[in-house]
């Protein structure tokens, strides 16, 4: 008799449903790093089609030696076209479903393209800026967390203040994350960010653009802390945001280090 043949008819080994006695429930597993299409919902057009990178987790209880890893793919397999942020819902609970989880958790991050006008010439491109998603499902509690990086310019006010000639600047990378009640686009974070900015990025500047662009920052100078507290101060007072976390890091042009700078408010869910 062929051996081989043989054990391949017999039940494999499920390794992962086996008992665990550590005792020490896992807070996430999962899967990591996973591309994916996706649509999000476009201000301007409807929406947008781009590539995310996906995390996956669950909470794996003290008695389970191990999660399976494969039923996380299983489910975003089944999504056959681009999945949206609108259906996260619904696939965190197969999620939760599908690996007998309490809660489950998914983190997309993803490039989001706006078209922009430059401020003189009226050039148009795509400026890209970063996105991510972030869901998470206890029992039936849904939460949804969105945060978008923008980069901006940031002129220094002590060094207009105490310079004859001009005064540095650079760019800053502004991170607002928030948690609502009531639908916010991406779009709408990008402008209050680039609105509470020295001056907002462009793809193409012409020459009229520049000259613009610079006196802009020159009659708005912005300590990093300028920056955190105006937005802190806009969000404080939207009604439909619930928690907001808002960072900003300056990469300075005349240090070696960057300037950073956090508020935290509202009540996260």
């Amino acid at each position: 008799m062929d051996h081989n043949v043989n054990n391949c008819q017999l039940p494999l080994s499920d390794v992962q449903s086996r008992q665990d006695h550590r005792r020490l429930d896992i807070d996430k597993v999962g899967v990591k790093n996973i591309r994916y299409p996706i649509v999000v919902k476009d201000r301007s057009v409807g929406s947008q089609s781009t590539t995310a990178r996906i995390n996956m987790y669950v909470n794996l209880p003290h008695q389970f030696k191990g999660t399976h890893m494969s039923r996380f793919l299983e489910v975003l397999a089944e999504n056959q076209r681009a999945i949206s942020i609108e259906n996260l819902p619904k696939l965190l609970k197969e999620v939760k479903q599908r690996l007998d989880a309490e809660e489950a958790h998914i983190e997309l991050d993803f490039p989001y393209f706006i078209t922009k006008k430059a401020p003189v010439s009226g050039v148009e491109a795509l400026m890209d800026y970063q996105v991510h998603f972030s869901g998470v499902m206890r029992g039936n509690a849904y939460q949804l967390t969105l945060t978008v990086e923008v980069p901006v310019t940031s002129l220094c006010p002590c060094s207009k203040e105490i310079s004859a000639y001009g005064a540095h600047n650079q760019r800053s990378h502004v991170k607002v994350s928030v948690q609502f009640s009531q639908f916010v686009w991406i779009e709408e974070v990008v402008d209050l960010v680039e609105r509470n900015a020295s001056c907002e990025l462009f793809t193409i500047l012409k020459r009229p653009d520049e000259k613009f662009v610079t006196e802009k920052a020159y009659d708005n100078p912005k300590f990093v802390e300028d920056m955190v507290r105006d937005l802190a101060d806009e969000l404080t007072h939207d009604p439909r945001i619930s928690w907001f976390a808002v960072e900003s890091e300056n990469f300075e042009s005349i240090h070696n280090h960057s300037a950073y700078a956090f508020i935290e408010g509202g009540q996260r869910s």
